[in-house]
């Protein structure tokens, strides 16, 4: 049996509920997004996710959720397993990566397809490594607590100090989520050297993002979140660039277990990279 062609692909933009389906394929590519993780997506950029039908079944998926004028961010670029190699995925990856406009577009790709990235005009800025384990069981240090709706404008700030663009809407919304926990490390002058959140996801919790001062400030943070997930498998994903951020997940035992490309279109605005010691999400950067 013959299957569709390209020309029988129909793609256009999905709702939350269309997403669902994209999710799973995530998920059973062992990427592991967050289980409510949707919602603050699409509070970024509802119109930033796209799906190709054929025969109006779900075949393929790509977002592209914008941040402002400048900064875009690539993800969920999958195909269903059964039907790849028909260039479902590339067609359905050009609607959405017009969506961007003249941004300049991130994306975290499996090392893999690095290749194919550069044939679209992303460069590499650097790896990022997934580390895992279980939780060792600790307590909380003083200086660390779960973060109260009082301290949300100090947390917005410093993510924007922190990222290549502001993101208040989603940040509004990945603060408060369902079972996600956040903790904050404030100064006495009213800032915060660093905060950190963690959620749940299919069979481990997902630790992102972890932004931090210092090492002392992210060790801090990652022993209140290793007291609060004691004995629960854990997931964090570290750049490279940051060997203090990688040395701190591995005092807690974790182990790497899955490496991504960080690429760019073209220049991002200047950020504290060096404060980055875990990334919010594979999937918005």
């Amino acid at each position: 049996m013959t299957s569709p062609g390209r020309e029988d692909l129909v793609v256009t933009q999905a709702s939350i509920d269309d997403w669902k389906v994209v999710v799973e394929w995530a998920a059973d590519e062992g990427w592991s997004p967050g289980l409510s993780d949707s919602a603050s997506f699409f509070a970024q950029d509802p119109g930033g996710f796209f799906i190709g039908r054929i025969g109006g079944e779900p075949v393929s998926a790509t977002s592209v959720v914008t941040y402002g004028a400048d900064y875009a961010f690539l993800g969920f670029y999958l195909v269903r397993p059964d039907l790849r190699g028909h260039g479902y995925g590339l067609a359905t990856w050009k609607t959405a990566l017009a969506h961007a406009g003249s941004r300049t577009v991130g994306l975290d790709g499996v090392v893999a397809q690095q290749d194919n990235y550069r044939m679209s005009g992303f460069e590499l800025a650097h790896r990022t490594h997934r580390f895992s384990g279980t939780a060792p069981v600790g307590e909380t240090p003083s200086g660390v607590w779960p973060a109260t709706p009082a301290d949300r404008a100090a947390i917005t700030a410093y993510d924007s100090a922190c990222y290549p663009a502001d993101r208040p809407a989603f940040l509004e919304s990945w603060l408060t989520g369902p079972e996600h926990r956040t903790f904050v490390r404030p100064a006495d002058d009213g800032h915060v050297t660093g905060y950190a959140v963690i959620r749940p996801a299919r069979g481990v919790l997902r630790v992102g993002p972890l932004f931090a001062d210092t090492a002392d400030d992210a060790r801090a943070l990652l022993a209140a979140i290793a007291a609060d997930a004691a004995g629960s498998e854990v997931a964090i994903d570290v750049p490279e660039p940051n060997a203090a951020g990688i040395a701190l997940v591995e005092e807690l035992g974790l182990v790497p277990s899955f490496e991504t490309a960080r690429m760019y279109t073209g220049p991002v605005r200047p950020f504290a990279q060096e404060r980055v010691y875990g990334v919010t999400t594979l999937e918005l950067g």
